[in-house]
């Protein structure tokens, strides 16, 4: 299993997932389809499938297009009606096979959008699994509650992505790591793993380096919403439940002005 990151828009990432043994790949939210497409054929592989994260256009804008250019491609998504070009719906739990070794589950992820998914996806047994979590799970943040709870989001981040094995690699939607460290260390000034993570974001982005991706371990040590399960944290910002503080971290970073 390979994975290329694709900068789209102003700070979206488009990925092609490919299964060595086949040269299949896949998609994930391919909101500048001729850029993916022109990847696949400069790598050599076949697109069959997009994987569509959730509806907002900005992730799901290309589907129509990806349909004219791969007549035939199947097209996965949370909602036949809301994502744009959707062929097939998929629900958490969901599996899809890519190529001989390419596994992918879907995992329903709601609260940004209701029907948000995230691709958990495994080759073999020596590479390390990937999730594609779109706008729920930012490096060191996560999604603005446009359709959910902080409930929901709890359940996405801190129960749903947060059981995936530890050295997961994550891949997501936007690149926003600097900001969203940048806001982490007002949360916690002396997590000395956020103050080391936005040091290395901030040369990344400096020499035009993207800071994608990070683990699922890396999350549990940096991201103040996933982080607030602990009881320090809950403390930091004056709440006696992780809910609750996963509601109030939010509330904070969309007021904050970094």
């Amino acid at each position: 299993m390979k994975i290329f990151h694709y900068p789209c828009l102003e700070d979206n990432y488009a990925y092609l997932i490919i299964d060595e043994a086949t040269r299949e790949a896949a998609v994930v939210d391919p909101v500048e389809p001729e850029k993916l497409v022109k990847a696949a054929e400069e790598h050599g592989v076949q697109i069959k499938l997009v994987l569509t994260t959730h509806h907002h256009w900005d992730h799901a804008g290309g589907n129509e297009k990806m349909k004219e250019m791969i007549p035939g491609i199947k097209i996965y998504g949370g909602s036949l009606d809301k994502v744009k070009g959707c062929t097939d719906e998929v629900e958490n739990g969901d599996k899809i096979s890519l190529g001989a070794d390419v596994n992918i589950m879907a995992l329903h992820t709601p609260c940004h959008t209701k029907g948000h998914i995230s691709y958990y996806v495994t080759g073999k047994e020596a590479e390390d699994p990937a999730v594609f979590t779109g706008d729920t799970l930012f490096i060191a943040g996560c999604g603005k509650f446009f359709e959910g709870t902080a409930e929901q989001m709890h359940q996405s981040l801190c129960v749903t992505l947060a059981s995936l094995p530890k050295h997961t690699q994550v891949y997501c939607g936007h690149e926003y790591t600097v900001k969203n460290l940048q806001f982490a260390q007002t949360v916690e000034p002396e997590n000395a793993k956020i103050k080391q993570k936005l040091s290395w974001a901030q040369q990344q982005r400096q020499a035009g380096l993207p800071t994608i991706p990070s683990t699922i371990e890396e999350e549990m040590e940096i991201n103040p919403f996933v982080r607030a399960d602990l009881p320090e944290v809950q403390a930091k910002v004056g709440c006696g439940s992780p809910v609750e503080a996963l509601g109030k971290i939010r509330q904070m970073k969309d007021s904050w002005r970094g």
